[in-house]
């Protein structure tokens, strides 16, 4: 890439899953919604590499993944599941699927209509669409640090927080302008603790916002560092990232 706006996240399938494994063990609630059952086929939508989808397809589904980085899919397919290279935005299933299920994915794809669209496509009727991700208010604080650094710095203020965390009174507006009756929505706070530490979240989730830094990288995240310690560290030096994330349940109607 030649600028920082031009600057798009990667994912490494060893980094996420040393880094990052708390996103498919804490999903228990979400897979709870969904209540996947034998028989049925379901799309994961975001799928990552492939821990989750694994346990849906555990349940006697047929689950199909698809996600938009080869590194994670490369991981999933390791497993023997079904996945594919695919955007989120454009989505080309016409009523496959009995559900559409996404774990911390949604907030990637910052055109929800699109997503949204193409959900409702893939779904047959009555299809239902359950997920869960970032919600209004998740990692304000880690968000806030890295747009302070920016602002010192003369960095780009958009590379900090480049996702979507919309408020459950939005989402669910956007999931009803696309056929979708909204049975239930919330924004559930998760403070998430890191056991691998602040720097390491940092690096793996906003990778793009550091590279712009260049030989600097490792100056600006310790500066990042030192301004979310008083807030997501204990005395123990215990890490805790400050999630909300929003869950959904919506039926096609």
């Amino acid at each position: 890439m030649t600028s920082a706006t031009a600057r798009q996240q990667t994912w490494s399938a060893t980094s996420y899953d040393k880094h990052a494994r708390f996103v498919s063990d804490l999903a228990g609630a979400v897979v709870e919604w969904l209540a996947p059952r034998a028989g049925e086929r379901i799309l994961d939508l975001g799928c990552g590499d492939g821990a989750l989808t694994e346990k849906l397809a555990a349940t006697g589904a047929e689950v199909v993944g698809i996600d938009a980085s080869e590194d994670l899919l490369g991981r999933a397919r390791s497993r023997g599941l079904n996945v594919h290279h695919a955007d989120g935005h454009a989505l080309t299933f016409r009523s496959e699927f009995d559900a559409v299920f996404s774990n911390a994915a949604l907030h990637w794809m910052t055109e929800p209509d699109k997503v949204i669209a193409g959900v409702a496509r893939a779904l047959k009727s009555p299809g239902r669409f359950v997920g869960e991700f970032g919600g209004h208010g998740n990692v304000a604080a880690i968000v806030t640090a890295m747009r302070v650094t920016a602002q010192r710095r003369g960095g780009n203020e958009a590379l900090a927080g480049p996702w979507f965390f919309p408020s459950p009174e939005v989402y669910a507006d956007l999931l009803a302008a696309h056929g979708f009756d909204v049975r239930r929505i919330g924004n559930f706070p998760r403070p998430t603790p890191l056991k691998t530490g602040m720097v390491e979240w940092l690096k793996l989730f906003r990778k793009p916002f550091f590279e712009q830094y260049g030989d600097a990288q490792e100056e600006v995240l310790a500066e990042v560092e030192d301004l979310l310690r008083p807030v997501l560290c204990d005395a123990r030096g215990n890490w805790t990232a400050d999630y909300v994330r929003l869950r959904f349940e919506a039926v096609k109607a």
